[in-house]
C-alpha cells in the first residue's frame, strides 16, 4: 500500500519476508565484529561479508548502487560513512563504521555497526556507545500513533543528556551528522520517508502500522559538517574528527516494533526502554 508522501506500507507477511534479508545482516555485521583486527585491510572485511551473504541465498544491496563498487560500505576513523573498501590497512586505535544490505527475494535489510579495533582511546569507545544507544533511544520512539520525527527528538536528547554529563569532548559535545539521515526501506534500499537523526520543527507523518525505516544516526567527536572525497562516495568530517554510525532496520506494528536486522529482534534492548516488541520470530 501507498500512503501520504509515497510511503510504501508492508503487509505482516511482506515484513515477515523482510525479516530473512534482516537476519542475512545482522548475522553478516555479528562475523565481521568477531572478524575485525588489527593488520586486516577494508578490502578483506568485503571479501568475507560477500562470501557471507552469497552464502546465505542473498544479494548484496550496495554492490553496483549508483555505481558503488563493493559489498559493505567500511568508513574509518573521519570517515563518517559510504567508505570504499580497498587497501587500507586497520591500525591499533582506529574507530570502523560498517555498513552493509542485503536483498532476499527482493526485499531489503540494512544495517551498520561501528568498532574499534585493538587498544581504544576511552573517547572513541564512548563515543561508538553513545551513537548506539542514540540509535536504540530513536528506535524505541519509532511507535505507532507518534509522529515520525519524534526518533530525531529521541536520538538528540540522548547525546545532548551525554554532553550534559561530561560525555562529550568540548564545550559543544558530539557533532550530529545531518546530511545523511534515515529512510524507508522495501523492495528499495531507499525509499519515503526520509528520518532525521536530530530534532526538527515538522513533527512528520503519523506513524502507523506496516511502515518500515532504517533508522542511523551518525556522529563525531567535533564538527558535524561534512565533505565528500574526490572518489565522489567517502563522507569525512571537516575537522578530521572521528566519527561512529550505528543503524537498524525497523518494522512497525499495532502493538509494538520488531527490528528487522537484530538477531533477537530488538527484544532485550526494547525492553530495557520500555518499548513494545513484536517480532514474530
Amino acid at each position: 500500500m501507498i500512503g501520504r508522501d509515497r510511503i510504501q506500507y508492508k503487509t505482516p507477511d511482506q515484513v515477515s519476508a523482510m525479516r530473512r534479508a534482516g537476519l542475512v545482516v545482522g548475522e553478516t555485521l555479528a562475523l565481521l565484529r568477531e572478524s575485525a583486527e588489527v593488520g586486516m585491510t577494508t578490502r578483506d572485511l568485503d571479501a568475507i561479508a560477500e562470501k557471507r551473504i552469497r552464502g546465505a541465498g542473498a544479494v548484496p544491496s550496495f554492490m553496483g548502487y549508483h555505481g558503488f563498487p563493493a559489498t559493505l560500505c567500511v568508513s574509518v576513523n573521519d570517515e563518517i560513512v559510504h567508505g570504499i573498501p580497498g587497501d587500507r590497512v586497520l591500525t591499533d586505535g582506529d574507530v570502523v563504521s560498517i555498513d552493509c544490505g542485503a536483498i532476499v527475494a527482493g526485499w531489503h535489510g540494512d544495517a551498520a555497526v561501528s568498532l574499534v579495533v585493538g587498544h581504544p582511546d576511552p573517547a572513541d569507545e564512548q563515543l561508538v556507545e553513545t551513537t548506539e544507544e542514540a540509535m536504540w533511544h530513536g528506535i524505541a520512539a519509532l511507535l505507532a500513533g507518534r509522529r515520525l520525527h519524534e526518533v530525531g527528538s529521541a536520538v538528540e536528547d540522548l547525546v545532548e543528556s551525554r554532553a550534559q554529563d561530561g560525555g562529550a569532548l568540548g564545550p559543544s559535545g558530539y557533532g550530529i551528522v545531518e546530511e545523511y539521515v534515515g529512510h524507508g526501506i522495501g523492495t528499495e534500499m531507499h525509499q519515503h520517508p526520509q528520518v532525521p537523526n536530530y530534532r526538527v520543527r515538522d513533527k512528520g507523518v503519523r506513524v502507523r502500522a506496516g511502515l518500515v525505516v532504517a533508522i542511523e544516526p551518525m556522529l563525531t567527536r567535533g564538527s558535524a559538517a561534512t565533505r565528500v572525497l574526490d572518489d565522489d562516495w567517502t563522507v569525512v568530517s571537516t575537522d578530521s574528527s572521528r566519527a561512529a554510525h550505528f543503524e537498524h532496520t525497523v518494522a512497525v506494528a499495532e502493538d509494538g516494533l520488531w527490528v528487522l536486522t537484530a538477531l533477537d529482534g530488538g527484544r532485550e534492548q526494547l525492553a530495557r526502554l520500555g518499548a513494545p516488541y513484536a517480532g514474530r520470530d
